[in-house]
């Protein structure tokens, strides 16, 4: 008899759930593996925007709830798919293809990861969240909440490259001085600044899906060739 397949999780409802989704997806995977790396980094990130969710830090609280849950489905479906690569949506596919490789340094595998969520799902989760909640990207307060979050961010980024960088051996490792010139091309801040324009975009295009399909082809494209640079063993 044949086993059947594991049914996947649902997906989460609530900030809490994507963090315990999280912690559970950290336990069970090696720590040099190439998404627990990102997952590390995502988790730290999003037990911070959670911190905040209550003491007034957003203006509109809601929607950047529904929008960290929606983003964060977003990595768990990824995460889902990850027994079968072909079948990881295609912004995902390096990391996930790359997750074992020992030439691969933990902050490579870590901003590959943000970048795929960023430059990719995050426009999605913008769009998916105020759709929900029946508004608009340039409503409110949405740009100004999501923009606070870039703060939190950066410093989740240069934590980790510190983490990288602070050794001594990087003074005369040339391979390490490598990545670090690697890695130093990509931005966090500048990912999202697209992201939203993205998002923008992608609202726009709702009324046409097939328009709309084109559009995330050829980011997903994109995505998933900056990720493959960003994951280049040198």
């Amino acid at each position: 008899m044949s086993e059947v397949p594991p049914v996947p999780p649902a997906p989460v409802t609530t900030v809490d759930e994507a963090i315990a989704r999280m912690q559970a997806i950290a336990a069970e995977l090696p720590p040099s593996d190439g998404v627990a790396c990102f997952n590390r980094m995502y988790l730290d990130v999003t037990l911070q925007v959670n911190a905040e969710l209550d003491n007034g830090f957003y203006a509109d609280r809601a929607f950047m709830t529904e929008l960290d849950v929606n983003f964060a489905n977003l990595y768990f479906d990824a995460v889902n798919k990850g027994d079968d690569v072909k079948a990881v949506p295609r912004a995902w596919q390096p990391l996930f293809e790359r997750r074992a490789d020992p030439n691969i340094e933990e902050i490579q595998f870590a901003l590959a990861g943000m970048n795929a969520h960023i430059n990719h799902d995050l426009p999605v989760a913008v769009v998916t969240a105020c759709a929900g909640l029946s508004t608009a990207p340039a409503d409110g307060s949405h740009y100004a909440d999501f923009q606070k979050v870039d703060q939190l961010l950066d410093t989740a980024e240069q934590s980790v490259r510190q983490s990288f960088e602070s050794g001594p051996e990087l003074a005369v490792d040339h391979h390490l001085q490598a990545v670090d010139n690697l890695v130093a091309c990509w931005s966090i801040n500048s990912a999202r600044d697209v992201a939203w324009r993205n998002s923008l975009v992608l609202w726009t295009l709702r009324p046409d899906p097939a328009a709309s399909a084109l559009f995330l082809d050829g980011l997903a494209a994109a995505t998933a060739l900056a990720s493959r640079l960003l994951l280049t063993a040198v």
